[in-house]
């Protein structure tokens, strides 16, 4: 039976619905990070309307829980990203090569009608192999 340790990065926001992240430890770690968005200190939106500080925000928040569970951004194994108009598209890969390089792990790009709340533009979930 795995030991699965549930766990919010400091200075990220820590949901009392949900857990932020989650390594799961057996002989090897996966770590489950949770749909990670652009939070302020109280669980709200710190940049609304603002998809390209949204997008830094959310994979700083990202890499955060990453390094609070063990590992780097090289650990990631699995990204998908929500975002509630295509046409960010374009805005968001410059931005993610910021912090994954030219080629990231395996990435699934999925376009919604809202999310969470209405002043979130993009949310970023992954899993990590430590």
């Amino acid at each position: 039976m795995p030991k699965l340790s549930p766990y919010a990065a400091p200075g990220v926001y820590d949901p009392p619905i949900y857990a932020q992240a989650l390594t799961a430890e057996d002989a090897r770690t996966l770590v489950f990070i949770a749909g990670q968005v652009d939070y302020d200190a109280n669980g709200g939106c710190a940049h609304p309307g603002d998809f390209k500080a949204q997008a830094h925000a959310a994979l700083a928040a990202l890499k955060s829980q990453i390094e609070a569970g063990g590992g780097t951004l090289a650990n990631v194994v699995k990204v998908t990203t929500y975002i509630t108009d295509m046409r960010y598209r374009a805005d968001y890969g410059p931005i993610r090569t910021e912090f994954f390089g030219p080629k990231m792990p395996p990435h699934t790009l999925i376009g919604v009608a809202s999310l969470a709340a209405p002043e979130y533009l993009i949310e970023i979930e992954a899993i990590a192999v430590l």
